[in-house]
């Protein structure tokens, strides 16, 4: 499989998985060795201030990034100086905030893949994929990023973006 590198990952239908169930993941690296990405729309009910005050200057919500190392804080912003790009100027950050950062969003953790085991995924249709876009990554209502993307994509998707997180609630 091509890397998936720089585009999101929409949770299907068949991703049953509580950790990414109805999850939006931006692909941040893809290769042989595996992949890794942080959730986008689960924000969390803490500020960046409160939870981690060395990083206040960011501001704004804290998110979820994933399941993994979650005591860490991964850094996704968008202007220059980001060290690791992902798609146009948009990219993870690793030290110091750099000046001129337009956007960023602080996350705890992140998601991560062992080698084919995203490929695996996609193949079996867990994830349906999307072209990133900077407005979907720093969007204003992430609690409804997941059925938004599926509405956006219309049929089928738009149907899927019904279910709710537990279909026994249906």
């Amino acid at each position: 499989m091509d890397s998936v590198k720089g585009q999101l990952l929409i949770s299907s239908a068949r991703l049953y998985d509580d950790s990414f169930r109805h999850t939006v993941v931006l692909v941040g690296e893809h290769d042989a060795e595996g992949a890794v990405g942080v959730i986008l729309n689960r924000a969390l009910e803490v500020t960046v201030q409160d939870t981690i005050p060395a990083l206040g200057e960011l501001g704004g919500r804290l998110f979820e990034g994933g399941p993994v190392d979650m005591d860490q804080a991964v850094i996704l912003a968008q202007g220059p100086g980001v060290d690791l790009p992902v798609f146009g100027d948009v990219g993870f950050i690793t030290g110091e905030v750099p000046y001129g950062i337009r956007r960023a969003r602080v996350f705890l953790g992140h998601a991560g893949w062992g080698p084919g085991q995203l490929d695996a995924e996609v193949a079996a249709d867990a994830w349906i994929l999307e072209d990133a876009d900077e407005g979907d990554i720093f969007t204003d209502s992430p609690d409804t990023l997941w059925p938004d993307l599926l509405k956006r994509k219309g049929p089928p998707y738009d149907l899927m973006a019904r279910i709710p997180f537990d279909p026994t609630m249906n």
